[in-house]
């Protein structure tokens, strides 16, 4: 079956994946129309779009699909989470997509799953299974993808590139042997794009690259990428990685998680010849991609920023909780001097310290759960800058101090703003 190119719906379209697939699809003549939460940015760069919240019960009435996707001819399912509640996964993998293929059901699709799922226990690959299963019924081919790089990256990419531009050591999970065969972003588009015209038939079907790399080759090959010299391999025992990676849940980092660590522990190898063979342009292997540009500066000065942004968290936690603990429980005693000659009394001095207090633990907690980033940077930078009005109405001479003082506030400020800038990852 072949079809000319039509409107095609990209579902997931602001993801790393869906953001290349929409550019693909774009470049190769469809007209797309990209549905995501967030759309802001994607009708900045010229796509039609559809604002869709997966979770959103409207979502999973094929009604609400119905009365948005005219003139819709393919999509392209691209939409997946790594690591949530269940609610989440249920929604995002079964419930809305149900609901998509129901409303479209003359119209070719594709869902994007994952490579190394079957055998794997953790939540995210029994949710990848619920969803190929709806995908199966509707008839919407089933593409298995591996590792995907590219020009830029996210969430596990991103990491990989991090990891390979420390320095002194570079981190690989266990003995760091596991086999993987990344396929470049723009490849995968070329090959969606094909699939889209040319249906495969029953899957799932395997893509990957033609190169097979372990995890300790893959990070040698992207450092020498970016130009740095060759490290020793620093192997984490499994062990170790699994507790960093539950963390790393706790915390919302990200990438950092128990099953980011699973997926490296047990290597993600596409199956991918049988698939390939039939696809016009073939996928480069990782040293071929990699030779064909040359890293810039922003991607090193990306690489090395992705772990400072834990850690910049992680050290705005730490400020906010001792400020809270001193607030709270610091004897009036030691801190009333600051504050002579004021004419508020002792008593709401106080109360005030003890307030202030409770706002920083407060914050506190939220940047180490890693709550609403945006919204938390916002408030951080407002009640530095009140802390600072108050401190220079009550006490000016605060600003002499000779160890600071005041002064402090001042990068702390340009502290919160390069981490609120290191947050938004899209």
């Amino acid at each position: 079956m072949s079809a000319a190119p039509g409107t095609v719906l990209v579902l997931g379209a602001d993801g790393f994946i869906g953001r290349h697939l929409a550019y693909g699809l774009r470049d190769a003549g469809w007209n797309v129309r990209a549905c995501a939460r967030r759309t802001a940015r994607l009708e900045h760069m010229g796509f039609e779009t559809l604002k869709v919240d997966l979770t959103a019960p409207q979502a999973h009435d094929p009604a609400f699909w119905r009365s948005h996707l005219c003139g819709v001819t393919h999509f392209v399912n691209s939409a997946g989470v790594l690591d949530a509640p269940e609610p989440t996964y249920t929604a995002v993998h079964v419930s809305a997509p149900e609901a998509l293929y129901a409303a479209l059901p003359d119209a070719q699709g594709l869902l994007i799953s994952a490579v190394g799922i079957d055998g794997a226990a953790t939540d995210f690959a029994r949710y990848r299974h619920a969803g190929e299963k709806i995908a199966s019924d509707h008839d919407v081919t089933i593409l298995r993808v591996g590792l995907v790089l590219g020009e830029t990256s996210y969430g596990g990419s991103s990491l990989a590139r991090a990891l390979a531009a420390l320095p002194v050591f570079t981190p690989v999970v266990g003995d760091g042997q596991q086999t993987f065969n990344p396929i470049h972003a723009a490849d995968l588009a070329r090959a969606v794009d094909h699939l889209l015209r040319h249906p495969p038939g029953p899957g799932p079907h395997d893509i990957g690259g033609p190169e097979t790399v372990t995890q300790a080759g893959m990070l040698h090959s992207l450092r020498a990428w970016f130009g740095l010299s060759p490290t020793r391999l620093l192997r984490l025992p499994v062990g170790l990685a699994k507790a960093m990676g539950r963390i790393g849940d706790a915390m919302r980092l990200g990438p950092i998680s128990a099953t980011s660590v699973a997926q490296l522990q047990n290597g993600v190898l596409a199956d991918h010849a049988r698939l390939t063979e039939t696809l016009p342009d073939k996928p480069r292997g990782l040293s071929n991609f990699l030779d064909s540009r040359p890293a810039g500066t922003q991607d090193l000065w990306h690489a090395r920023l992705y772990l400072a942004r834990p850690a910049l968290r992680i050290v705005l936690a730490l400020l906010w909780l001792a400020s809270g603990l001193l607030g709270l429980f610091l004897p009036r005693a030691d801190f009333l001097p600051l504050i002579p000659d004021t004419t508020l009394p002792d008593a709401a001095l106080v109360a005030m310290a003890r307030l202030g207090g409770l706002l920083d633990l407060a914050l506190a907690a939220a940047l180490f759960r890693g709550w609403r980033p945006r919204l938390v940077a916002g408030l951080q930078a407002a009640l530095v800058l009140s802390y600072t009005l108050a401190f220079t109405i009550l006490a000016p001479g605060l600003w002499l101090l000779p160890l600071g003082g005041l002064l402090k506030n001042l990068p702390i400020l340009a502290l919160i703003a390069v981490h609120a800038i290191l947050e938004d990852e899209r």
